[in-house]
């Protein structure tokens, strides 16, 4: 759901398919006598269970058959060169839902969607925003009591694709086997091949290499999605209609997550502007007007101020004070003091700090009560403690009472297990996959992305993202495939109604139009 915070730096060299699991010790049946040695590879199994469902969507009636469960991966081993079979290594958690249809009916597009984190489940996702049912939770200011609700989804994704949600190695109900290793997916490159591999293993299995494919993920699952469109080509020759990148964020370093960055500053702004707007910090005007304003500030005099360092001095330091205070609605000592540089939480935590409050990080729109009135940085997201409680009680329910899958592991909405977690692949630079991302457009000249931006996302900012974007190795005519979205709201613009519906029917169209299906 969130993108990484800054971990620790160590690092994990190994891959998940690198680690080989011991086998199971001996056992004894009933009568005492020993049976042989059973390896872990006989006796974990698919958990899946099937059940069946209908949604109402206008006058149309959707019947569809959801699945839930774990997947086993399996790793194929090898001893001095000579094969000898497959070891299962993780048991992954998804959810599918896939309409009924008849038998000469041509494949329906399928979507495999998951949320970020590091460390999150696909749970967002699944009950804000794409899944056949979806969390009430109500809104800023009128917030539902616990415990909350769960209702149909009429603006369902199912409604043109088929959807599988996919929670990564030590979230939701997913785990490494009894025995394993789970660190070996707590990292860019084995998280990448995990989910790949759960990609590969169920377009195979439900015959769907015909289908129109898409991947939808969110925060560091537009990371994960982005690389994954590229590894899905070179490692399987599976090549996708679309992406679908929500709260985008595909180099870390342009929003300042493990070094300090200039850029970070900058990319940050315009939704500092957007925010102070919010809370009345611009008066009458209007949002786009400060939102324009802030965009066109940082696309050429802000980051020049912040080159000049120490050389920025006398009434032209004032001037860039002056107004990067009136965008942001701090103070401009407050600004002085910061060298022009504002840190997302220390703003978050400043912006309101005279009427006692903090402002949300996930979705800038809520507030909640300062912890302490001279903190430095807040205790706690009020966007995300209002989410937190409804999504938990709405899935533990959604999956046992509708779905039929019962475990007693805690479901992980978001895991801390999973840290410190890897980026080895890109020591000593930046983690960035917009090269792969790019590679991935030219060999593919028919891949569609739909990028989504929420005006109050404090945690991966418009203006930062879709500068990235603009910065992308292709030829010209390949930013005509690219189409993006606004919304008045956060990180998870589904929790604000007006954007929930507006941006289903903003992906269906794209689905629509990405698979070929626009007349359907």
């Amino acid at each position: 759901m969130t993108p990484p915070e800054e971990q620790d730096k160590e690092q994990q060299e190994r891959g998940p398919d690198q680690e080989q699991q011991p086998e199971r010790g001996q056992h004894q049946d009933a009568g005492g006598d020993d049976r042989a040695r059973t390896t872990v590879a006989e006796e974990v199994r698919d958990d899946l269970v099937t059940t069946e469902h209908t949604l109402q969507v206008g006058d149309r009636t959707l019947r569809y058959t959801a699945e839930a469960g774990r997947m086993v991966l399996r790793e194929e081993v090898y001893e001095d060169d000579v094969f000898t079979g497959v070891k299962p290594k993780a048991e992954v958690f998804l959810t599918s839902y896939v309409l009924d249809q008849p038998e000469d009916a041509p494949p329906r597009p399928v979507t495999f969607a998951f949320n970020g984190g590091p460390g999150s489940s696909s749970v967002w996702l699944h009950l804000g925003l794409l899944g056949p049912r979806r969390v009430r939770m109500g809104d800023v200011g009128d917030l539902l009591p616990p415990p909350y609700g769960l209702v149909d989804n009429p603006e369902s994704l199912l409604a043109v694709s088929d959807l599988v949600f996919i929670d990564p190695v030590s979230t939701g109900f997913s785990r490494a086997v009894e025995g394993g290793k789970a660190k070996a997916y707590h990292g860019f490159s084995g998280d990448l091949e995990s989910v790949a591999e759960v990609i590969r293993l169920w377009t195979s299995r439900h015959q769907r290499w015909m289908s129109p494919k898409f991947l939808a993920g969110e925060s560091y699952g537009t990371l994960r999605a982005a690389a994954l469109a590229d590894h899905l080509q070179s490692r399987y020759g599976m090549f996708l209609n679309g992406l679908m990148l929500i709260s985008s964020v595909l180099d870390l370093g342009s929003i300042g997550l493990h070094e300090p960055d200039d850029r970070a500053a900058v990319g940050f702004l315009p939704t500092y502007a957007a925010v102070a707007h919010y809370h009345g910090k611009h008066g009458r005007r209007e949002l786009s007007t400060v939102v324009r304003e802030a965009q066109e500030y940082a696309s050429r005099d802000y980051p020049w101020a912040l080159a000049r360092g120490r050389r920025l001095t006398g009434s032209e330091r004032e001037q860039h004070v002056a107004t990067v205070a009136r965008l942001t609605g701090l103070s401009p000592t407050w600004v002085d003091r910061a060298d022009l540089r504002i840190e997302h939480i220390r703003f978050f935590t400043e912006l309101l700090r005279d009427q006692g409050l903090v402002v949300g990080r996930l979705d800038s729109r809520f507030t909640g009560p300062a912890a302490r009135g001279n903190a430095e940085t807040f205790d706690a997201d009020p966007s995300h403690d209002a989410i937190a409680g409804p999504y938990a009680a709405a899935f533990n329910h959604h999956v046992r009472a509708d779905l039929g899958y019962e475990s007693d592991l805690h479901y992980e909405q978001i895991s801390p297990r999973v840290h410190p977690w890897s980026y080895a692949d890109f020591e000593g630079k930046s983690v960035d996959v917009t090269p792969r991302l790019a590679r991935a457009m030219r060999a593919n000249p028919h891949l569609q992305v739909h990028v989504a931006y929420g005006w109050y996302d404090g945690a991966t900012p418009f203006f930062a993202s879709r500068e990235v974007l603009e910065q992308l190795v292709l030829p010209g005519e390949a930013f005509d495939r690219f189409e993006h979205r606004y919304y008045e709201a956060g990180h998870m613009m589904y929790v604000h109604e007006p954007s929930r519906q507006q941006q289903s029917a903003d992906l269906a169209a794209f689905v629509r139009r990405a698979a070929g299906q626009e007349s359907s």
